[in-house]
């Protein structure tokens, strides 16, 4: 290769400057054969801003350097952008820079050589993969972050809509990965800036409002530090501490003004005095010395140290009133959990010299990744939606009766507190109490309540379907849906084959028998399942959410309709076109008016007979509807009754039916009766019930179904309730 023109060099010369201030040793050679690679690649591409393209990685290097990364890091950052955009494949990085260098250099590279249906799925699909090699090696992310913290410094140069759409992306997937990592130093400057940009007007009203009390502030905390350092020399004359003002971040501002309703002046965080010191006991030792110069304000001192947040941050908070009655947040903690706190998981490079992939501590710290991984649905936006719950900025703290301390994302109900101590609580819960008190199981968890789970014992007890839509955290939801994967094999396939019929018969997707289960099986190998019965299992579950895969599925049955078989198709549904609305052939008569008896409220599945009308063509009854005759060769009107049958296609209509339901008159059973037929997407026309003697009673409802079989599937999953005696379909 040739020489670097000298720009060339001045470059490489900032960057290892930067290099050679950090501790540690660096394989400076890998580093500049990588920058070289990066030039040379990107030669003749410019950024929207007009620069030459290799300055962007470089710079995204330089931030990787400034976190305390290693070699192969600041190597892959060089190199992150070859293999998506020049014609350098990833065999040649592995074979220039390693495997590890390849590895870092694949998982930041989007799938672009695939074609999406939309721009989302492609999102979707780069993050998944961005996720995947994340649990394979951390400093994936760590490189992704310093690119998009680059690419939103530059962010103005791109077209509105393209600036709104990347800030969003980036407050809602990469800042909570940047906050449940601990690295602070990238989090609070990508919320800054995606704020900016997406809500530019309140964004300059918190700059303004700040602005205004700049010079108070700094008075006031010059006379605060001034008074705290002097008492700390006093009182700890031989321990080692720093002081520090923080001002609160816009974002953080932000959230709680514009999202939590708070006035300016509510915000009692906005300013803090952080006292950083040596040990643990120094801390809190600080914290008695700070509550014996100043009145603590109940309720506004956290430990941290204790119990640490999820992404390793430690320190203790207090909220104090000063001399002038004015609040403002002392925040105490050691010099290495103030880097912990700034770089987070980035922190380990420096203090231990990089993570070893066998490192327990740290595959307990990233389960997170494969939980969400596992959780993943089939929407294009699942995926992001499940980040931005599970790694809310907003955590709870609530405790078991026996003290263990639960972290959960805000908004968690006692359900995500129930399977976050362990799944065989969850799936034996009956019920909890917050503080003492029986609290509903869709009750909020809020920090300090001690939350107590109540379980059974009982064979067979397990969580209700319901949960799912209760749960908040991936984690509970995955676990509630193995659980009915597991203990309800053949009830999953049975409610799955119900669910999927009757929304395929809503929207109008109908198939010869065998092409329906050709579609099927095809669907199935779509959603990587081994079998029609293993689609029907996973929809009856919860594992695949039907309303959200149908949108692909009619994309797929209009492909299929309009491709080689429409005519095949075509010829079968006129062939088998019914003679009537209602789907019966009458025997013998073309094109007459057919009408269902009201009698006995036939439907497809049961034997059928006619009866010619006057004047009204021809009822249809079931053979064993009261008004049929027993013998029909000796009745008086014998040459009236005539053959009628159902013809396949029937099955995708809607027809009523009456159920009679007998049970004991308790609180709730038509509630649970309504989430039954909810459930199984069953319609419900009309409902009336009447108290028995003995305390029972008799509920008759009118159901839409499709078919004998569907409607002796509403009556076994009724029957299944407590408190029922019978369930019987009735004639009208």
């Amino acid at each position: 290769m040739e020489t670097l023109k000298q720009r060339y060099e001045d470059d490489f010369k900032s960057l290892n400057e930067l290099i050679n201030e950090q501790d540690g040793n660096f394989d400076i050679p890998m580093i500049r054969r990588a920058f070289e690679v990066c030039v040379s690649a990107h030669e003749g591409q410019y950024r929207k801003s007009k620069e030459e393209y290799y300055i962007h990685p470089c710079s995204v290097a330089k931030i990787i350097v400034g976190l305390g990364m290693d070699s192969e890091s600041i190597a892959a950052a060089l190199l992150h952008d070859v293999v998506e955009d020049t014609s350098i494949e990833i065999e040649e990085i592995k074979a220039k820079f390693g495997a590890d260098v390849a590895l870092l250099v694949d998982g930041v590279t989007k799938i672009n050589k695939i074609q999406f249906t939309s721009r989302e799925q492609q999102q979707t699909e780069s993050l998944r993969k961005m996720l995947i090699a994340m649990g394979k090696d951390i400093r994936v992310i760590i490189i992704k972050l310093a690119d998009r913290l680059h690419n939103m410094r530059t962010i103005d140069f791109l077209p509105d809509q393209k600036q709104r759409d990347i800030a969003l992306e980036t407050i809602e997937v990469y800042a909570p990965i940047a906050h449940r990592l601990g690295i602070s130093a990238i989090k609070d400057e990508l919320e800054d800036l995606a704020i900016k940009h997406l809500d530019p007007i309140a964004y300059r009203e918190i700059e303004v409002l700040l602005s205004k009390k700049e010079s108070f502030r700094e008075q006031t905390f010059n006379i605060l530090r001034e008074r705290i350092e002097k008492r700390l020399r006093e009182e700890m004359p031989n321990v080692e501490f720093a002081l520090q003002s923080r001002v609160k971040s816009i974002p953080g501002i932000y959230r709680k003004m514009f999202i939590q309703g708070k006035d300016f002046d509510e915000i009692y965080d906005v300013y803090a005095v952080r006292v950083i010191t040596e040990t643990v006991t120094d801390c809190y030792n600080v914290l008695g010395i700070i509550h014996d110069m100043f009145r603590p304000i109940p309720g506004r001192f956290k430990d941290y140290i204790s119990t640490p947040k999820p992404n390793m941050y430690q320190s203790l908070h207090t909220t104090v009133l000063g001399r002038e009655a004015i609040p403002f947040e002392i925040q105490i903690r050691t010099f290495e959990m103030h880097h912990t706190a700034e770089f987070g998981i980035a922190a380990h490079w420096k203090y231990k010299e990089g993570i070893t992939k066998r490192d327990k501590g740290m595959e307990d710290r990233l389960s997170w990744i494969r939980q969400i991984l596992e959780s993943d649905g089939d929407e294009a936006n699942d995926l992001i939606r499940t980040i931005k719950i599970d790694l809310s900025q907003e955590d709870v703290f609530a405790v078991t009766p026996k003290g263990d301390v639960i972290n959960l994302p805000i908004g968690s109900t006692v359900i995500d507190f129930a399977f976050a101590i362990h799944s065989a609580v969850g799936t034996r819960m009956i019920g909890a109490k917050a503080d003492g008190k029986i609290v509903p199981i869709s009750h909020v968890v809020t920090t300090g309540e001690v939350i107590e789970i109540l379980t059974t014992n009982q064979a067979g007890h397990g969580p209700s379907r319901d949960w799912l839509n209760i749960a908040v955290t991936s984690s509970a939801k995955t676990k509630i849906r193995s659980w009915f994967k597991k203990e309800r094999r053949e009830e999953n396939i049975e409610t799955g084959k119900n669910i999927l019929e009757a929304e395929f018969r809503r929207n109008s997707i109908l198939l010869p028998e065998n092409e329906m289960r050709e579609f099927l099986e095809e669907l199935a190998k779509k959603q990587k399942l081994a079998s029609v019965e293993e689609l029907y299992a996973s929809i009856g579950y919860g594992g695949i959410t039907l309303e959200k895969l149908m949108p692909r599925v009619k994309e797929d049955y209009v492909r299929l309709v309009n491709s080689s078989k429409e005519t095949k198709i075509e010829e079968y549904i006129q062939k088998h076109t019914p003679r009537s609305p209602e789907g019966v052939v009458v025997e013998g008569i073309e094109n007459c008016l057919v009408k269902l008896s009201k009698c006995c409220a036939p439907l497809p599945g049961d034997d059928i007979i006619g009866f010619i009308t006057r004047g009204h063509g021809v009822s249809v009854h079931k053979t064993d509807c009261v008004n049929v005759p027993k013998d029909l060769s000796n009745c008086s009107e014998s040459g009236r009754w005539i053959s009628a049958h159902w013809v396949d296609s029937a099955k995708t209509a809607n027809f009523t039916s009456t159920i009679q339901i007998i049970g004991l008159d308790r609180d709730g059973l038509l509630a649970d009766i309504t989430q039954v037929l909810f459930n199984m997407h069953v319609g419900l026309h009309a409902a009336n019930a009447r108290a028995l003697k003995g305390g029972n009673c008799e509920i008759n409802i009118t159901v839409s179904t499709a078919s004998v079989e569907h409607l002796k599937s509403i009556i076994a999953k009724l029957k299944k309730l407590d408190g029922i005696f019978s369930v019987e379909r009735m004639n009208k």
